[in-house]
């Protein structure tokens, strides 16, 4: 997909919807002329494969936005204090709202967001017939549906366009929705795209999204939303598919983080491609991951600059027979050509993230520019969804204790080796410490692949994974009433009034 980048980044300049802008009073740009931008589906292609593009730059996955995710949550601690007060911020809740992370990545996915309206309208405008059209939309539609669940996740009300903006002078004069309908509107994307998008993509490449994807998506959404009877519904729906679709778990755990991966990777349902050592204008395909969670003065290819570590408990509460410990987890490394413990780590004297930097492929001396194919969803996250979901309607199943446990036994291949560790899950937990259960082992299978904010926000688990006496990250600082969101861009507010009021608390 990445030769079309380069391509494609021209068009989605063209129709971005640049929000944030505060010069548009000062430099008005004019009207954009939509017929002349698409002639054929090939053009609408060029569009979608630019949305793609914009996922892989480094103000999302490549470093602004998932960095953010990470230093969010109770599994990633700043190491190096010395980096930008703007991650501070974020790690700490004490951010304001100018904060320079957000400043970053706000506005990338907004362009996300038009370079999919964009290419609606150009499959509208060109009268497509409806197989070749729809799939096309489709394959927009669950991008725009990507796209703006991050966005409500964070931010929680926000602008909800859905059209080709031909002038952007409009702007300035749009409001926020509230978050319900932006969820609702998520939703019917999705269903879209379930309908309409092939079972596989040709060559079976994952950063592509099929039914599948759509379908693993709605579950997510209906999972976040509460509504677990839908949430089981999809995922089942998923789960049952499985061969139509080609999932299933990778046998060995450290494949997932192995540079480069294969771009059909049964476990990847969705995932974000980035390409060894290439780059381009806009941090296209500038993947930092590597070097934002590796050890500061390591010898390369391991070298990092320690910004993104887990406190010294996160890695001491884990149980060391978890092969997803060794998998996850850097606690030793070459310095100046000797083997030395964390403990002698030259910045940070704590184990590091492993799971990007350990094997990044093609890239630079610090894992800059990486091969990773980073998974956005991955089948076992979908056994997770259906147990939780499961459970909540349910009460705890067999069913349930199934997916679980077929999780549990992939984690007892140590490299080919079997273990007895991690034990199945056996029968007779009560509904609470079931979903407890299902929790903490979503924080440990998914560790630092930025899931673990969005679980705590979803289960109002602040004052617990902050305050509480176990907590493996304490922040006496986080405010419930203040810090499940975000705040808007100062600028946004300045330009456009109608956004107002701020999140509260900001």
């Amino acid at each position: 997909m990445k030769h079309l980048f380069n391509r494609s980044i021209f068009l989605t300049a063209a129709v971005s919807l640049l929000l944030g802008c505060a010069d548009l009073d000062e430099k008005p740009v004019g009207l954009l002329a939509p017929e002349s931008l698409f002639r054929t589906s090939k053009d609408v292609e060029t569009a979608i494969m630019g949305a793609y593009g914009w996922i892989a730059t480094e103000r999302l996955y490549g470093r602004q936005f998932v960095s953010a995710l990470m230093l969010r949550s109770d599994m990633e601690d700043i190491g190096d204090r010395g980096t930008p007060a703007e991650r501070q911020q974020v790690n700490d809740f004490n951010m304001d709202d100018n904060n320079n992370m957000v400043n970053q990545f706000w506005p990338v996915w907004y362009q996300v967001i038009s370079s999919t309206n964009a290419a609606i309208f150009g499959a509208q405008q060109l009268n497509l017939p409806e197989n070749t059209g729809n799939p096309l939309m489709a394959e927009a539609r669950f991008i725009r549906a990507f796209a703006y669940f991050h966005l409500v996740q964070v931010f929680g009300d926000i602008p909800y366009i859905d059209y080709f903006i031909s002038n952007p002078e409009s702007v300035k004069s749009i409001s926020k929705a509230p978050a319900a309908t932006v969820y609702a509107s998520i939703i019917a994307d999705l269903e879209f795209a379930k309908q309409w998008l092939p079972d596989k993509q040709p060559s079976e490449v994952r950063s592509r999204a099929t039914k599948g994807t759509a379908g693993s998506y709605l579950a997510s959404v209906y999972l976040t939303m509460g509504q677990y009877q839908k949430a089981y519904t999809e995922a089942k729906w998923v789960i049952d598919n499985k061969d139509k679709f080609g999932y299933a778990l990778e046998a060995d755990f450290q494949t997932l983080f192995k540079a480069p991966q294969a771009p059909n990777m049964k476990e990847h349902i969705f995932d974000v491609d980035f390409l060894g050592l290439k780059s381009g204008d806009g941090g296209a395909n500038d993947d930092i991951m590597a070097p934002m969670t590796g050890v500061r003065g390591g010898d390369a290819p391991r070298s990092g600059w320690s910004v993104i570590v887990p406190s010294l408990k996160v890695y001491s509460t884990w149980d060391d027979r978890d092969y997803r410990k060794e998998v996850s987890f850097e606690d030793s490394l070459l310095i100046g050509g000797k083997l030395v413990p964390y403990t002698e780590f030259t910045n940070t004297k704590r184990p590091h993230i492993a799971k990007y930097a350990r094997f990044a492929g093609n890239s630079n001396s610090e894992g800059r520019y990486s091969d990773h194919n980073y998974a956005a969803m991955r089948y076992a996250e979908i056994l997770l969804i259906a147990a939780e979901a499961s459970v909540e309607v349910n009460g705890p199943n067999a069913e349930a204790l199934g997916y679980i446990n077929q999780i549990r036994a992939r984690a007892r291949n140590w490299a080919g080796k079997q273990t007895n560790f991690p034990e199945d899950v056996k029968a007779g937990l009560a509904k609470d410490a079931m979903i407890d259960l299902i929790l903490d082992d979503r924080r440990l299978e998914l560790a630092f692949e930025y899931k673990r904010w969005y679980d705590i926000k979803r289960r109002n688990l602040g004052e617990k994974v902050f305050k509480g006496p176990n907590s493996l990250e304490p922040h006496e600082t986080f405010n419930a009433t203040r810090d499940y969101l975000m705040p808007l861009p100062r600028v946004e507010l300045q330009v456009n009034p109608n956004l107002a009021p701020q999140n509260p608390g900001y």
